[in-house]
């Protein structure tokens, strides 16, 4: 038996590699087993193929020796991989223990058929592995079990479900290069920009096309998304540039302003308020209101309570700005907006009216962000400059 090692982990480098392994893509995974001793599961992402070359295809897995289903896949001598699709995520969480307040017994949250060895599996996964334990090491804090694959299960549909950056994602097809030259030139060229999505169409497509023109251009490939999402898309890598309005940004965020909007209320064709020069909280104050819910329109509800000393009848929270737009058409209610796209009709042919938002607030400001401390490439210093060209503080967005 080989002595157990005795050297001081180094806290640093074990952050590091923390960090550094948070980066790498993983399918998700259910472990599951039954057997002699019950039946137990583990969400898990350390999953990897031995080899399809021994007398049965083999595989491994990691499992956290604090985890009950360790000593239960050891007992049963047997496990299945249930590898989850990406709308599988709710399996994931549940035996994470995320749902610990909402379910009993963790099996509950889908359904399961008994295998070859005796364990269970996921009805509908996107794939399975039904494996017999051939060894098993115990390495730091995890077990690592190589399995005898004796069964697969193949859905043929769907995508799988991947964790990376320590949140979900899906995988999407790309095309490789046609050479090395072309993808290095790719590589060079392209740049990961996150987009506020209401402002994000009025803006992004004109920036695309204007950067892919010219003797060295640049492929710009937007990640949409509501603050938060962009913000925590910047902070992961996701996207190395973002473009977002400067409201309660992180510390880790450092930004350039880039344009100055004001808030206006948005109301039906034929309102009364429309005879209005600017529109005030109290000239609202009874009526209800559709509410794109986010920066920089929740300063509105602020402003709102601040005035009248009670939050707006807010009727309806739709998730676009286009939906919210032709609500107002309809004459569901009123709105209050930052970005004026160039049409005053909705989708539908409904025409709209625009008031300035009567109020104390200063302008709204539109900004790029990077990550602080982190050294940009050069798509990126190129993309702060031509910002700085595009925009300007007295322009109209």
């Amino acid at each position: 038996m080989t002595a157990p090692d005795t050297t001081p982990i180094d806290p640093d480098l074990r952050n590091m590699f923390l960090g550094g392994m948070s980066q790498a893509a993983c399918t998700v995974n259910i472990i599951s087993t039954d057997g002699k001793s019950g039946r137990a599961g583990v969400t898990v992402s350390a999953m990897s193929s031995v080899s399809a070359d021994t007398p049965r295809p083999t595989l491994l897995v990691c499992v956290h020796h604090m985890s009950p289903a360790a000593q239960v896949i050891i007992d049963n001598s047997c496990f299945v991989v249930n590898v989850l699709r990406d709308d599988q995520s709710y399996i994931s969480d549940t035996f994470a223990g995320r749902f610990k307040d909402q379910i009993n017994d963790k099996f509950d949250c889908t359904d399961w058929v008994e295998t070859t060895t005796g364990a269970l599996r996921v009805a509908d996964p996107l794939v399975a592995f039904d494996c017999k334990v051939i060894s098993s090491e115990r390495v730091g804090t995890h077990h690592v079990f190589f399995g005898e694959v004796q069964e697969i299960y193949n859905s043929g549909r769907g995508s799988p479900l991947i964790y990376a950056n320590r949140a979900y994602g899906a995988a999407s097809r790309i095309e490789g290069a046609t050479s090395i030259d072309t993808g290095k030139s790719q590589a060079n060229h392209s740049l990961s920009v996150g987009c506020f999505h209401s402002f994000g169409p009025y803006l992004v497509p004109e920036m695309m096309r204007l950067l892919s023109e010219g003797e060295d251009p640049i492929q710009i490939k937007p990640v949409e998304g509501d603050q938060r999402r962009i913000q925590g898309s910047l902070l992961s890598g996701e996207c190395e540039v973002a473009l977002l309005y400067d409201h309660d940004l992180p510390d880790g965020i450092s930004v350039d302003v880039l344009a100055t909007l004001e808030l206006y209320v948005l109301l039906p064709e034929n309102d009364p308020l429309a005879t209005l020069a600017k529109v005030g909280p109290k000239d609202l104050a009874d009526r209800p209101m559709i509410h794109l819910e986010g920066p920089p329109t929740d300063s509105f509800l602020t402003d709102f309570q601040a005035v009248m000393g009670h939050e707006p009848n807010i009727a309806f929270r739709p998730g676009s700005l286009e939906m919210v737009r032709s609500m107002v058409g309809h004459g569901l209610g009123y709105t209050v907006l930052a970005t004026k796209p160039a049409s005053s009709m909705t989708y539908d042919g409904k025409a709209l009216i625009t008031r300035p938002y009567d109020s104390g607030q200063g302008p709204i400001r539109i900004v790029v962000g990077v990550r602080k401390g982190v050294p940009l490439t050069p798509a990126a210093e190129r993309f702060l400059l031509f910002c700085r060209d595009f925009f300007g503080l007295d322009q109209d967005y």
